[in-house]
């Protein structure tokens, strides 16, 4: 896997470029930020993050709508989103990102299997989702989890670089 290579990445170009991120976590129980925050110096870009296990930490913290994980559940792409906006706001961070899943080993449905996982990102000018099912264990799922992350983070860094 290449998580530290994106994590690395990550880090290079949000401390050259001076701003900040921050996670919101639900499946992965804050194994992206903990990951990030093992790194020296990180202080100056990582804006903090909440774990949202519950619907109603979603709810209460992040400002998800009830109606929104009543309507599409928690594990859904409108949930994703709507707590990366949530953790930006609360963080004031340039760039967010979220995640909502079914890790396993139960919980899945026939609909949303267990690896289903969700994603939100938020930053200048953008506002994006992606939907995953990731195969193995509880550890595997968080693992894949956490490399995506690193992935679409440094995918849309790109981008803004280039518009820039």
């Amino acid at each position: 896997m290449n998580t530290e290579k994106y994590l690395e990445d990550v880090v290079g170009v949000v401390a050259k470029r001076n701003i900040t991120i921050s996670f919101a976590e639900s499946c992965t129980g804050g194994r992206v930020s903990a990951n990030l925050a093992k790194k020296s110096g990180i202080s100056k870009i990582f804006a903090g993050s909440v774990v949202s296990y519950s619907n109603a930490m979603k709810s209460q913290v992040l400002g998800v709508p009830k109606n929104q994980i009543r309507c599409h559940g928690a594990v859904s792409r409108v949930v994703a989103l709507s707590m990366a906006k949530g953790v930006k706001n609360i963080s004031g961070s340039t760039w967010a990102v979220s995640i909502t899943g079914i890790a396993g080993p139960t919980g899945g449905t026939k609909e949303k299997p267990v690896g289903t996982v969700c994603f939100g990102v938020v930053g200048p000018g953008i506002s994006d989702t992606y939907q995953k099912l990731f195969s193995g264990d509880r550890e595997e799922v968080q693992a894949k989890a956490e490399e995506f992350v690193w992935e679409i983070l440094m995918k849309h860094l790109a981008i803004d670089l280039k518009e820039e």
